[in-house]
């Protein structure tokens, strides 16, 4: 696992993690107070906190999974 993403992707990639984050955030509050109900809602929460994390981690170390499978992105 190589560095394969400037500070530009690095960047992009740690807002986009924030984003997602916080959006994990929102819908957990959503579903405790009872506006959504089920189960189902809490696999989005935790599917969005490990996209999020994901997204950090990418971030942090430099390393795109997507560049690392022979896509190429614009960033």
């Amino acid at each position: 696992m190589e560095c394969n993403i400037g500070a530009k992707g690095k960047a992009v990639r740690l807002r986009l993690g924030l984003m997602a984050l916080a959006g994990a955030l929102t819908l957990a509050i959503i579903v405790l107070t009872g506006f959504l109900e089920g189960t189902i809602w809490w696999l989005g929460v935790a599917g969005a906190t490990f996209g999020g994390l994901f997204s950090i981690w990418e971030a942090r170390t430099g390393w795109c999974i997507v560049r690392a499978m022979g896509f190429k992105t614009p960033l």
